[in-house]
């Protein structure tokens, strides 16, 4: 029984991507996810599914893609292809000056404009959470804006494609390390460290969690499947992996769930220039929509 278990594996082991497999399953990701696989992704896809082969007990990628393709495969592989593929480098307030910004300028703009916050509820969308860094940010953030302004009050969408992330997300672990660059008053009042300090870990406090409502959903879903109007919406570092079409398309679809006079925050190295969309520059990485 060992020997034939070790034989399969060694198989999946030494399993290659023909460039007819990388075509279909690339087109199929694109076609699913909106997420671009050039050649030069092939290395990458090959190395990251041979464990789906693995634990499906599957020889080749042809035999894979045959699986994948079939409307039971679809039904029960494809949110793990999607896991596989899909890539969640986050941080806890990464790039500052987004919420710099967002205190400084943004919240005293729509407060000022609309009231909102104050007579609504601010409506706040975190579009490609990862594993919830960010969400945890802006509710740390907007706690803190709200000690200064009585009544202030909030809610944080946060949503991802990959039900891995976001598992990780709502339990609100993390490494230790995670938060060191965090000023001792924010950790103070936002982090709970683990009963055993040799594990490292410390845990997003209840009250903060229970601020974010985490969901999955696809970006290529013809209806993102909420009606709430978004003051705010922080999707950094996400339509860097969809080609310029997907992206405006993608783009023009957040506005309509955008307020007027809302606000989109995109990550440094994503630039909307030469894209047909409702939105102008109020700074580098950061959009309005017209009033």
């Amino acid at each position: 029984m060992n020997n034939t278990s070790n034989s399969r594996d060694m198989d999946v082991l030494t399993a290659v991507m023909s460039e007819k497999d990388f075509r279909r399953l690339s087109e199929f990701i694109h076609s699913e996810c909106g997420i671009k696989m050039p050649p030069s992704k092939k290395t990458m896809l090959e190395a990251r599914l041979l464990k789906r082969l693995r634990n499906l007990g599957i020889r080749s990628f042809t035999e894979y893609c045959d699986y994948i393709f079939s409307p039971e495969g679809t039904e029960r592989e494809l949110i793990h292809m999607i896991d596989m593929v899909t890539t969640n480098k986050t941080d806890f307030f990464r790039e500052p000056s987004h919420f710099d910004y967002l205190t400084q300028k943004a919240l005293p703009e729509l407060i000022r404009i609309s009231d909102a916050g104050i007579r609504t509820r601010l409506m706040v969308w975190s579009a490609g959470c990862s594993t919830g860094e960010e969400p945890y940010t802006l509710a740390i953030v907007l706690s803190e804006f709200a000690h200064e302004y009585s009544g202030f009050n909030f809610s944080i969408l946060a949503t991802d494609i990959s039900t891995r992330v976001l598992e990780k997300a709502k339990t609100g672990i993390y490494e230790q390390d995670k938060i060191e660059s965090i000023s001792i008053n924010l950790k103070r009042n936002y982090f709970l460290r683990g009963k055993d300090k040799n594990k490292g870990l410390v845990r997003i406090a209840p009250e903060l969690r229970n601020m974010v409502r985490f969901r999955r959903l696809n970006f290529m879903d013809d209806d993102f499947g909420f009606r709430e109007r978004m003051d705010i919406i922080f999707c950094r570092n996400v339509i860097i992996y969809f080609d310029r079409p997907t992206q405006e398309m993608l783009i023009t679809r957040f506005c309509r769930h955008l307020a007027p006079g809302g606000y989109v925050f995109m990550g440094h190295s994503e630039a909307l220039h030469g894209l047909n969309i409702p939105l102008y520059q109020v700074a580098p990485t950061i959009y309005r929509k017209p009033l």
